[in-house]
């Protein structure tokens, strides 16, 4: 099976006509007839009843929607390559603090990927200085940093507070 197979069959469907579906295509009326007979013997069932006006056939209807998903996923995958090839893979560069990293970052970023599966997500443990540093130059999308106001005040960054966290010193109860 070919995707030409599918896109004859799918345009002879829609249009319901050989001589229309080879305009579509931009192929000739005997091209489209010869694909969609290869299909049909590839498949071992006849597809379309030809008459007047093509018409599906019961295995024909079956058929038409699992052709066109396919059609269309190959479109997708096409599309996908020549993006990726092209350096237009979306891509989410993440740098936080180790404990964010440990104990944070993996849900929200489990969640991201089932919602965007099209972006590549890199995730990296700095601390707070150097995943500034690296926002700075460009080298990641966002940091999860410990806000420190020397750090993070920059008219070139929009800060975000994700949450305030107690910090607590503890010391044993024989020092003096």
């Amino acid at each position: 099976m070919r995707l030409e197979q599918l896109q004859a069959f799918i345009a002879v469907a829609e249009t319901g006509n050989f001589q229309q579906a080879a305009q579509k295509c931009g192929v000739t009326q005997s091209t489209i007839s010869r694909q969609v007979q290869s299909l049909e013997s590839d498949l071992g069932v006849q597809l379309l009843h030809r008459h007047a006006q093509a018409k599906l056939t019961v295995a024909g209807d079956r058929f038409i929607g699992r052709a066109r998903r396919i059609c269309q996923e190959w479109q997708v995958a096409t599309k996908e390559i020549s993006d990726l090839l092209a350096g237009k893979q979306p891509e989410l560069c993440v740098a936080a603090i180790p404990s964010v990293c440990a104990y944070h970052l993996p849900k929200v970023l489990q969640r991201f990927c089932q919602d965007f599966a099209q972006v590549q997500v890199r995730a990296t443990a700095l601390g707070s200085d150097r995943a500034i540093k690296v926002l700075k130059d460009g080298l990641i999308d966002l940091a999860i940093v410990m806000n420190n106001r020397f750090l993070t005040a920059s008219p070139e960054m929009i800060v975000d507070v994700l949450y305030e966290e107690t910090i607590q010193v503890l010391m044993s109860s024989e020092h003096p």
